[in-house]
């Protein structure tokens, strides 16, 4: 394959799967410290999925001592889900053209570098800006870490082992980053929370160092970088999310307890609008200019297809509801429940296993039985668990009735529904195309999760609102402690109720417009589809 054919490749765009056509010259031999080069390589990816999840629990830590309020905190979410979601899939470009070894290195430094700026964070803005250059230091180091072991394993049982064990870096990393952000801020809360970007300090420059010793290095290709894409789809994505969070501030004077820095924005406010309609026509911008790109970061050939577009759009939606539950839960246990940081991680551990074995009896009934049926009902699930946790009554929560079998219900829902969607996303493209499919899918997933986020802390911020001024009305007061607790509660419930229609939408996509049958996901289309 010469370096011009390579480069016209939209499976060659990195993503979250390795390329499949690879130059003979990058053929890999097995070399004889490839067990450590998969040691680097998981360790890399262990960082950048932990990252997603050890802050969770910290955020209401995080917020009592930069003064960030109720609104704004879930940017510490959302803006490391955005600038990764929304570069993932340039970072795989820039492995292809400049070398994967090296782009990883770059990007597992950056990310090192921007996780010293969150622990030594002195403003809300600075840890802000640190959350963005993690996220584009994990847009670098993830689809190049993942492109790397195809690079260094030969085909065969030796790489699908070293693809298991990355896979399972992913499963871990989410339950990990819970208990170790727990057990971090509980060393102490003034402070421990501020650990949990500084223990990413360490693991991000060993693996720049020893990633020459250890990776080979890839051939570079001739081609062009979709800069103006990636700048209007990702810069209209954050005006949109600013725009949204904006909205979602709230008066001072109505509950200054919980908002202590809070603006009365809403609506009608003109930057927050202004904001909203810069991004929807930096995203319109961003399809038009797509769709005549040459080499295109997203080429929208990918959607053309029902099914895959049906998979698409229900991966965007369904994370929503995953984000919502962890970060409104997390304040949730801590704030209104009394759990300690250590404690609260340890009460989200049964989500991991129920995701663990969602996904293992979806991927053995998808042999025999369609995708709709697989992600239909998990979704439906994931709806029940997000309906039941708008149900919670203050005061009267119990963990082990009320939330624990919810948080299990929900994690095999979003296991039912992960594994036919991927397979889904990426049926019917050509084998040296497959890496699109799956890019797209991680992209789609990360903005959909911020997206949904967004606008479920605004639903969240107009119920706070709306409940502190009937309490202050019925006689309550402002400084009262409880008062704010119970009108946080009470935005919280909201989000989750909205959240469970959210993903019965995405339910409902799946059951109508998916129809691919599961005969057809167990063969491969004759020419296959080229997506570029």
């Amino acid at each position: 394959m010469t370096d011009t054919q390579a480069s016209d490749l939209p499976g060659e765009l990195g993503a979250d799967a390795p390329s499949a056509a690879l130059d003979v010259a990058e053929a890999p031999s097995a070399p004889g410290h490839a067990g450590w080069a998969l040691v680097l390589i998981c360790m890399a990816q262990l960082m950048v999925v932990l990252d997603s999840t050890i802050a969770n629990i910290a955020l209401p830590y995080i917020g009592a001592d930069l003064k960030i309020d109720q609104a704004n905190l879930s940017w510490i979410v959302t803006g490391y889900a955005l600038a990764f979601g929304g570069l993932l899939l340039l970072g795989g470009r820039l492995g292809d053209l400049f070398g994967r070894r090296r782009v990883f290195m770059i990007g597992v430094a950056l990310f090192a570098v921007a996780s010293a700026l969150g622990g030594i964070a002195q403003t809300e803005w600075m840890l802000l800006g640190s959350r963005g250059l993690q996220g584009l230091g994990a847009a670098l180091a993830s689809p190049t870490a993942l492109a790397l072991i195809t690079t260094t394993f030969p085909a065969g049982p030796l790489r699908n082992r070293a693809f298991s064990v990355f896979a399972a870096m992913s499963g871990i990393g989410a339950a990990v980053g819970l208990i170790l952000g727990g057990w971090l801020t509980d060393l102490d809360p003034s402070w421990g929370w501020r650990l949990t970007f500084l223990i990413n300090v360490p693991i991000g420059l060993a693996a720049a160092y020893f990633a020459p010793k250890l990776l080979p290095d890839t051939n570079h290709h001739a081609g062009r970088l979709d800069l103006p894409g990636a700048v209007l789809g990702t810069g209209g994505l954050l005006a949109l999310v600013y725009g949204i969070t904006r909205t979602s501030n709230v008066d001072p004077d109505t509950i200054s307890k919980l908002q202590p820095r809070g603006v009365s924005y809403g609506w009608g406010d003109p930057v927050a609008l202004t904001a909203i309609i810069i991004g929807v026509v930096a995203l319109v911008a961003f399809v038009l200019f797509e769709s005549r790109a040459k080499q295109p970061l997203m080429p929208l050939s990918i959607f053309a297809s029902r099914t895959r577009a049906v998979a698409f759009v229900a991966m965007m939606i369904t994370p929503a509801a995953m984000f919502a539950m962890f970060f409104f839960l997390s304040l949730y246990i801590q704030n209104i429940m009394g759990y300690s940081p250590l404690k609260a991680g340890f009460a989200f551990l049964p989500f991991t296993f129920g995701m663990v074995f969602g996904a293992t009896v979806s991927s053995k009934l998808i042999a025999r039985m369609d995708p709709r049926f697989l992600s239909g009902t998990g979704t439906i699930l994931a709806g029940i668990a997000l309906f039941a946790f708008s149900r919670l009554e203050f005061g009267a929560e119990n963990y082990w009735t009320d939330i624990m079998p919810f948080i299990v219900l929900m994690s095999v829902g979003m296991g039912l529904t992960f594994v036919p969607m991927t397979l889904v996303a990426v049926h019917g493209v050509r084998t040296q195309d497959a890496g699109i499919g799956s890019g797209v899918l991680n992209t789609m997933q990360q903005v959909g999760g911020a997206l949904g986020l967004a606008t479920l802390s605004a639903v969240a911020s107009h119920y706070t609102t709306s409940k502190a001024a009937d309490l202050v009305a019925s006689g309550g007061g402002v400084g009262d402690r409880l008062l704010g607790l119970h009108a946080f509660a009470d935005g919280a419930t909201h989000a989750f109720l909205v959240g469970a229609f959210m993903i019965w939408t995405a339910s409902l996509i799946v059951w109508l417009l998916l129809n691919v049958k599961h005969a057809e996901l167990g063969t491969e289309a004759p020419e296959g589809v080229h997506v570029g």
